[in-house]
This record gives C-alpha cells, sequence and structure tokens, in this order.
C-alpha cells in the first residue's frame, strides 16, 4: 500500500503519532510519504520505505501571511499523481482535512481518485475548531473526508456534540512503542537526581493553561510535606514563569528542576516513580501512556479520554480536575513502598495494550475498508 501521510512536523501529540504511525507502517512494508512543511521530528531513522515532501510555501509582498493550505493542496496533488499514492492520511482538522479536499477535488478534474482519511487529535475539534472562524471548514472537512478516526471515545462524542458530522468516526486510540519505551535501569541518573532515596515525581506538558501547571506544583508540594521527594518538569510554554515563580513562594525550588523540552522522555521516565497530570483536558492523554509503559503510575484528573487509559485503583488514580487534596491523598498512597510495586506492574500491563504492533493492525484495516468503499462501480 502507498500511504500520504500530512502532520504537522512538531514535538506536538498528534505529529508523533503520526510520525510514529509511518515508520511502524513503512517496517511493515507499505510505502509511506510524508507531506508537510520541514521534517517531521520523530522521523529520526532511514528506510527504503519512508520518503519526505516538503511544502514549499513562498512569502510575496501581497501576502501578510504565506498561504499554506494553497502550497500544501498544490504538493497533495503532485505527490499523489508521481507517486501514485493510494490514500491519504491527515491528522489534525486544520488545515489539512481541508487542503486534502482541495487536492482531492483538483485530481479528480484529472482522472484520479484519491481517498481521505482524516484522524481528529483534540484540540483541532475541543479549542480550534469551535472557533467561529473556522467551524464551517471544519464541519464541512470532516464530512467530505472518506473515513475519519478519533484516538478516544471521548473525543468522538465531542466531535459530534460540537459540530454537525453526518460521518460515522472510528475510534483508534493512541499508541507507542513498547521497544523503545521499556524499563531502562539507569541507577546513576536516579542516584544523581535522588541522592538520598526520594521519590522522583514527574509532568511533561507544553505547559499551557489547559495543563494546570499550578496544580502540578501544588500536589508535589503537599507530597513533599510528607515524604522526600523531588519533581521533574519535562516542557516548556506560556505557563512556565509563574509556576517557577510558584516554585519559589512555596520554598521547594531545590527540589524542583525545569529541564525544558527533550526528545528521549523515556530515559528520564525510566527512573521515576509516579506521573502527575492534571489537565482540565486531554483528548487521550499519550504523556500518561508513555510514563506507564516505563513502569510509572499515574495520578490524573478525570477529564477527556483520560478515564479510557488510566483505570481507576489500578493503574494509578483519577480526580476531579483541580482537587489537588485528593490528588495529593492518592499519590501519597501510590507511592507507599508496600503499595508502588503492584501499581507499576499494572501500569506497565495497561500500557502492552496500547504497544504499536496491535494498532497497526487496525489503521491497516481501516484503509483497506475506506479504499474499498470509495472505489467508484464501473458506468457510475
Amino acid at each position: 500500500m502507498k500511504i500520504g501521510i500530512v502532520c504537522y512536523p512538531t514535538f506536538g501529540g498528534s505529529g508523533v503519532v503520526a510520525t510514529e504511525l509511518g515508520k511502524g507502517l513503512a517496517q511493515k512494508g507499505h510505502k509511506v510519504h510524508f507531506i508537510t512543511y520541514s521534517q517531521p521530528s520523530r522521523l529520526d531513522f532511514l528506510n527504503e520505505n519512508l520518503f519526505y515532501h516538503e511544502v514549499d510555501f513562498r512569502s510575496y509582498p501581497l501576502f501578510e501571511y504565506p498561504p499554506y493550505e494553497l502550497a500544501l493542496a498544490s504538493k497533495m496533488v503532485s505527490v499523489v499523481k508521481n507517486e501514485k499514492l493510494d490514500i491519504l492520511h491527515v491528522h489534525y482538522a486544520i488545515p489539512h482535512a481541508s487542503a486534502a479536499y482541495m487536492a482531492k477535488q483538483i485530481l479528480k478534474t484529472q482522472g484520479i481518485s484519491i481517498p481521505v482519511v482524516t484522524t481528529l487529535h483534540g484540540t483541532d475539534i475541543t479549542l480550534v475548531g469551535k472557533d467561529a472562524s473556522y467551524e464551517p471548514v471544519v464541519t464541512f472537512s470532516i464530512n467530505q473526508s472518506d473515513g475519519v478516526t478519533a484516538v478516544s471515545r471521548d473525543l468522538r462524542q465531542q466531535t459530534y456534540d460540537s459540530f454537525r458530522i453526518t460521518q460515522e468516526i472510528e475510534v483508534i486510540p493512541n499508541f507507542i512503542d513498547l521497544a523503545k519505551f521499556k524499563k531502562q535501569k539507569k541507577d546513576h541518573f536516579k542516584k544523581a537526581i535522588c541522592p538520598n532515596g526520594e521519590m522522583l515525581v514527574v509532568h511533561i506538558s507544553n505547559f499551557r493553561k489547559v495543563k494546570r501547571i499550578g496544580d502540578v506544583i501544588s500536589v508535589f508540594a503537599n507530597i513533599h510535606k510528607e515524604i522526600p521527594a523531588k519533581l521533574l518538569m519535562i516542557g516548556d510554554g506560556p505557563e512556565r514563569t509563574k509556576a517557577e515563580k510558584q516554585c519559589k513562594e512555596l520554598g521547594i525550588c531545590d527540589d524542583i528542576r525545569f529541564l525544558g523540552k527533550l526528545e528521549a522522555v523515556e530515559e528520564v521516565l525510566s527512573v521515576a516513580d509516579l506521573f502527575l497530570l492534571p489537565s482540565e483536558k486531554e483528548s487521550f492523554g499519550l504523556a500518561a501512556l508513555e510514563a506507564m509503559a516505563c513502569e510509572v503510575p499515574v495520578i490524573s484528573s478525570d477529564s477527556g479520554g483520560i478515564p479510557e487509559l488510566n483505570l481507576q485503583g489500578v493503574t494509578g488514580f483519577l480526580s476531579p480536575v483541580g482537587d489537588v487534596d485528593d490528588m495529593t491523598r492518592k499519590a501519597l498512597f501510590v507511592l507507599d513502598k508496600n503499595n508502588l510495586p503492584r501499581f507499576k506492574e499494572n501500569a506497565l500491563q495497561r500500557a502492552k495494550e496500547f504497544d504499536i504492533t496491535n494498532i497497526l493492525p487496525l489503521y491497516e484495516s481501516y484503509y483497506t475498508k475506506v479504499m474499498e468503499k470509495s472505489v467508484v462501480p464501473i458506468g457510475v
């Protein structure tokens, strides 16, 4: 199968999932063509079945903003024609689904049919897509796709609730490559961070308001009062300065490190004892899955698609959004040395269910279903 994948080439969840999906498909023998404005950050190895096509969009004095969507549609047309693609898979509705619709219409005038699958990842529906400036286009583009998937049942329902969707949405969850996130014994690293055997708590995000970074600091501060502990904050974003100020006000800066953006998060997660994810909204919670793959239990909010991943009392605990005290109690319960081994084992077992080897066949089957449905009978 020849598959075109369109995504954002960034560290964000949709770009990471799209890139890992493409790499996995290539390893199974499919020809995978990435179409985006720069090489995806996770596209880091050579494979005879992997190809990258850069979208070149020019800036002219007439344009206040370069028309990326038009350049993207043109590049899709070119790649579909030249590489004889069987299907286009676009990740994140804006602007990829609308650009794919435009490309499909252009190709149709040239006698070429290309089915399009759109995968919804979260904020393209829950935040950006709801904006009145984009909603009509998002609704139209989703409905004009030949197939639509969402990364959780909650996101599927939110899409139906927020838009006039006539398409059936298939749920295919996010995934991880368990071989990559397999627990690595890096005792020297743990010893450097926690020289006196402290518990190590970790948070990973883009530090936006929706991630409730202040709650991470507050929960840790409460844990810190009860047991020796350290906190690693991985990521960066607009809430970082406020979080650093909060640490100073609480007098716990010596036990918190802000590490910025890291590519190899598994190296940190491999020595962690607990992962905090108090987000106001999460369509799935990919960072939590990565933690669980490293045998790290999760304390999270009960929002969005997180309950579909983090099992209450099994892989960790869920709390109402903003309930710092409840999260603290549950975190201390998990970190109790009599309980922690059980939660660590449960986290790993749950993560195995989302290994890429289990999810890839779901996409392959869905591609086949969409292509068969999209075939135009002779004479029509």
